[in-house]
C-alpha cells in the first residue's frame, strides 16, 4: 500500500508472513521503484561490517560454516480468554490481512509472534537478524536442501511453533549455515543470548552486536573489536544505538543517494530462508530448493505452505 502511495519504506523484520508475500514485496520494489529497507540493524554495525570485509580478505582462510543462535527462557503464554479489545486498540486493522479471529487475552502486544496467524515463530522474531550475518559473511543466497529438528517441549500453552529448533542450511559449494533456537526451558544455556560465528580452515569469527572477536585454529583469542555504536540491548526490544544508525542510512539513502545497508531484495533472501526452515519443521522432512527461486522441488506438500488464506478485501496485489 505504501508503494502504491509513491512512499518509501522501512520495514521492520520479517518482512513477510510467508514465501507468497515475500515474492510480492520484491515485486513490488521492482515495480513502483522506490527505496525499500528492511529493519536488520546490524548490516549497519561498523564492527560487522569490518568482519565480514575481513572475512572476505581471507582472515579465516575458506569460509565453510555459519552458526547462527538465539538462546532465551520465554515463559509461558498460557490459554487465552475472550475479552473485551481494548479501547486504545482497533483490532480489525491491527489482523490486516488475516482471517479474523476473536480478540483474546495473549496475543497483544508481543505474544502475537507464536501464532500462525499473525507470527512465524522465533526462527523469524530473532533467527532472521543472526542468519542474514551468516548469509553475508559466507556470501551466500538461497540454499539448496533445508532440514529442520525441532518441537514445542516446555509448557502446555497456546504457543503454536517450535520453542527449540535446530535448522540447517546446505549450498552448493559445500557450504552451510546452521541455526539453533532456544526460545524457552526450564534452564537457559550458559552461551551469550545471540550471535554468529563463522568458520573458515584458518580461524573463527564470533559476531555479537558490539563487537567481533578473532580466533586462530588453536582457539587462541588473537582481537576484540568493538562497535564504536553500541545497541542499548543484546535483544530486539528497545531503540538502541545501531536501529539509529539503520534508519539514519535509510533516511540519507532518499535524502542523499546513500547506499542502502540492507535493500528489500537482498534482506528478503534471510527472510525466505526462515520461511523454508518453518515449511522443513512442519513436514517433517529435508526439502530441496531451487536457489534461483527459493521455491520448493517436488513436494507438494511443502508447497502447500507457500501462501495462506487472506481476509476478503485484505487480498495483497501489486
Amino acid at each position: 500500500m505504501a508503494l502504491q502511495a509513491d512512499k518509501h519504506v522501512y520495514v521492520e523484520k520479517p518482512c513477510s508472513h510467508n514465501p507468497h508475500e515475500n515474492e510480492l514485496l520484491v515485486a513490488a520494489q521492482r515495480k513502483y521503484k522506490k527505496i525499500v529497507q528492511m529493519g536488520n540493524q546490524q548490516r549497519s554495525a561498523q564492527s560487522s561490517a569490518l568482519a565480514v570485509k575481513e572475512i572476505k580478505e581471507g582472515v579465516i582462510g575458506n569460509v565453510y560454516k555459519g552458526e547462527a543462535y538465539y538462546s532465551a527462557n520465554r515463559g509461558s503464554i498460557g490459554t487465552g480468554k475472550l475479552v473485551d479489545v481494548p479501547k486504545t486498540l482497533n483490532w480489525d486493522l491491527w489482523q490486516g490481512p488475516a482471517p479474523r479471529e476473536a480478540f483474546r487475552d495473549n496475543i497483544h502486544p508481543y505474544n502475537w509472534h507464536w501464532f500462525k496467524s499473525w507470527g512465524t515463530g522465533e526462527i523469524h522474531n530473532n533467527g532472521t537478524h543472526e542468519i542474514d550475518i551468516c548469509r553475508w559473511a559466507l556470501g551466500v543466497d538461497l540454499p539448496n536442501k533445508v532440514t529442520s529438528f525441532g518441537g514445542k517441549y516446555t509448557f502446555d500453552d497456546d504457543w503454536q511453533f517450535p520453542d527449540n529448533q535446530e535448522v540447517t542450511y546446505q549450498y552448493d559449494d559445500d557450504k552451510l549455515i546452521t541455526w539453533t533456537g532456544h526460545s524457552r526451558g526450564k534452564i537457559q544455556p550458559s552461551q551469550p543470548g545471540r550471535g554468529a560465528s563463522i568458520y573458515g580452515s584458518k580461524g573463527v569469527i564470533t559476531l555479537s552486536r558490539n563487537n567481533y572477536k578473532l580466533f586462530g585454529l588453536d582457539g587462541e583469542l588473537i582481537k576484540t573489536v568493538d562497535e564504536k555504536v553500541k545497541s542499548e540491548t543484546t535483544n530486539t526490544v528497545g531503540g538502541g544505538g545501531l536501529n539509529v544508525t539503520h534508519i539514519a542510512n535509510f533516511f540519507n539513502a532518499i535524502r542523499f543517494g546513500e547506499k542502502l545497508n540492507a535493500p528489500i531484495e537482498d534482506a528478503s533472501i534471510s527472510t525466505m530462508m526462515c520461511h523454508l526452515g518453518n515449511i522443513a519443521q512442519d513436514v517433517g522432512e529435508t526439502i530441496n530448493i531451487d536457489p534461483k527461486t527459493g521455491k520448493i522441488e517436488g513436494n507438494k506438500r511443502a508447497m502447500k505452505n507457500w501462501k495462506r488464506d487472506y481476509e476478503k478485501g485484505w487480498e495483497p496485489k501489486l
